[in-house]
């Protein structure tokens, strides 16, 4: 059940105690004042269809604390009592006043606050701000007289209806897993196994299944202490570790057999367990290092190896995403825990961008990964200039644009500056989140954030460019 707020309310209708004055200039003023939080809140009420049952806590507060959250980097925990400390972020997340007797939510309802801000949502609402942002600079340009157009034709349809540009590329974010190694996996898998036996035994069905835990123990030390790992030696401990664990899963399949119950979460972990067995045996029987979907972790088995090729990580673990950069603007156009080609994700981005701005970008600027047969025949056919040379080696009477193709590998490097501050400022950097759909919030909130960073610093630019407007005009009044 969902109830409406009273709506956004001013910093002087924020009730403070005698003796605080919150200034307007505060940098979480100025955010809440630029996300149109009731557009936003008749979308999030869409989401509760029940009318019966606890009031959810409000959208403002919500999704305030998850904002708050992505730009520090807090625990759900330490998120509840900054807000309870905090007037400012009292302020931000829409309470009447500022109020610090209780925790404004208990911590663990940050996992639900998660749960329904899902990719989805967090796309429509990041277009809303995006929206209301480009029509405040579009009405502030128009009232100060000044004119930013540019010779430029790419920022103006012009010929063939196209204009704009866009800048696409990839990355990773990695999930906060320790690195998979067989070994250390399958001891893993093999304590969970025993966990759930001593679930399933019950004293008075009579001896527990011998599972021979202290000695799989012993040998698992035995390799771990070892400075140097032959391959022998890694088989070897595989082998033993596998048998280990095919005799735990045999005697929890007994105990089913005999109308044991177990929740639905066990019941998810014990199939993870044998989905990790039948992929380590795989590869042990068959002498190889790799298998479809292979599983990482034992907590989060959503998360797949990416091969990236990036020098020091030649492989990551977490989620794959596409953006796109549109005047500044980040969106999330993909996000996948599976490896895939970012190239076959190209057509699906330029058809969004003409849903939204109404015609094709003039140009695309990517990587020479999105350069394909296909991606360059889908631009030229639209009137699209994919940046780049041509495939294949260049035509004796070919003349290449290599300053053009300079200029646009280094326009292109905006996007990376976007991953940059996203990973190291917006929690793209280490995703904690350990279930999948809240992983996947985590990601589109660190895109959401970079959008609200940018305004941000617009208008302390205009704020800066207003304050020297008036030091010039005093300046001019003292000498005359």
């Amino acid at each position: 059940m969902y109830r409406y707020s009273n709506g956004q309310i001013s910093l002087a209708d924020f009730k403070q105690p005698v003796g605080m004055n919150l200034k307007e200039s505060n940098r979480w003023v100025k955010k809440a004042q630029t996300i149109p939080w009731l557009e936003i809140e008749h979308r999030y009420a869409a989401l509760f269809t029940n009318r019966k049952g606890n009031v959810a806590k409000p959208l403002r507060l919500a999704l305030g604390a998850c904002i708050i959250q992505s730009e520090y980097g807090y625990s759900d925990e330490e998120t509840a009592l900054q807000i309870q400390e905090n007037p400012y972020l009292q302020y931000f997340c829409g309470y009447p006043g500022y109020d610090d007797e209780k925790l404004p939510f208990d911590p663990s309802l940050m996992v639900y606050f998660r749960k329904r801000l899902t990719p989805e949502v967090l796309g429509e609402i990041n277009e809303m701000i995006v929206r209301d942002a480009k029509a405040r600079q579009a009405k502030e340009a128009k009232s100060e007289d000044h004119d930013d157009s540019e010779d430029d034709s790419d920022h103006d349809p012009g010929q063939g209806g196209n204009g704009g540009t866009m800048i696409v590329d990839a990355t990773c974010a990695p999930s906060n897993i320790r690195y998979p190694q067989d070994v250390s996996l399958l001891n893993e898998a093999r304590e969970n196994a025993e966990k759930l036996l001593d679930i399933l035994h019950d004293p008075a069905d009579g001896k527990k299944p011998r599972t021979y835990r202290k000695r799989a123990r012993k040998d698992y030390l035995k390799y771990v202490r070892c400075r140097k790992h032959t391959a022998k030696m890694t088989r070897k401990a595989i082998g033993r570790q596998l048998s280990y664990l095919k005799r735990d899963l045999e005697a929890i399949d007994g105990k089913l057999l005999l109308g044991k119950p177990l929740t639905d979460r066990q019941m998810e972990r014990l199939n993870t367990l044998r989905s990790i067995y039948q992929q380590q045996k795989y590869m042990y029987d068959n002498r190889t290092h790799s298998v479809p979907d292979r599983i990482v972790s034992v907590s989060q088995p959503f998360v797949r190896p990416i091969v990236r090729g990036k020098a020091g990580k030649p492989v990551e673990f977490g989620a794959k995403l596409d953006i796109s950069v549109v005047d500044g603007w980040t969106r999330l156009e993909c996000c996948s825990f599976n490896a895939y080609n970012e190239a076959g994700n190209l057509r699906t981005m330029v058809e969004r961008f003409r849903e939204r701005e109404g015609h094709y970008p003039s140009r695309i600027l990517a990587d020479k990964i999105y350069r394909n047969r296909e991606n360059l025949s889908y631009c030229k056919e639209r009137g699209i200039r994919l940046s780049g040379p041509a495939l294949g080696r260049p035509r004796k009477d070919e003349i290449r644009d290599k300053a053009q193709n300079y200029l646009d590998e280094c326009e292109r490097v905006e996007v990376e500056r976007r991953f940059s501050l996203a990973k190291r400022k917006c929690g793209m950097g280490l995703v904690t989140a350990k279930l999948q759909e809240t992983a996947a919030h985590v990601i589109a909130m660190s895109v959401l954030v970079l959008n609200l960073r940018k305004i941000q610093c617009a208008l302390l630019q205009i704020l800066a460019m207003l304050r020297g407007t008036w030091i010039l005009q005093r300046k001019l009044v003292f000498v005359q």
